[in-house]
């Protein structure tokens, strides 16, 4: 188990192995978070632009991401976090979120580490790339 005084500059967080994205998934996530966009839900409207099938919210692997940090250390502990769309992930990919520190510094009294955060899928294809500052 990772402590405060345990992370160090290459120290990686637990990986976080999401189930294949299912169509119910996607629905579900619509729902939640507004986002009813036709690509995501509608294989018709998908098709009509030259996809094989729907793919994933951008912000469902986001949210992803954001449970591994919160994994790892509190909610109240992360100072900044962001990221950068880099694929789809399509219905059925299995997204993996990763996490490995890559700077530490006191800042205003509080020990903060950097994460290099990424989603990848089974097949190597980086999804999301990003970062976040948190306070351990």
């Amino acid at each position: 188990m990772t402590t405060a005084e345990t992370v160090t500059v290459g120290t990686e967080l637990p990986p976080l192995e999401v189930d294949a994205i299912s169509r119910l998934t996607l629905a579900l996530f619509a729902g939640s978070s507004g986002d009813h966009n036709p690509m995501h839900v509608d294989v018709d409207a998908a098709k009509s632009v030259g996809l094989q099938d729907v793919f994933a919210h951008g912000m469902l692997s986001m949210a992803y991401l954001g449970r591994l940090l919160t994994g790892w250390v509190p909610q109240e502990h992360v100072r900044s976090y962001r990221v950068r769309f880099a694929a789809i992930t399509p219905v059925h990919g299995a997204p993996t979120c990763t996490g490995r520190v890559t700077a530490i510094a006191d800042v205003d009294g509080e020990r903060r580490a950097t994460v290099e955060l990424a989603v990848r899928l089974a097949d190597g294809t980086t999804t999301l790339t990003g970062d976040a500052v948190v306070a351990v």
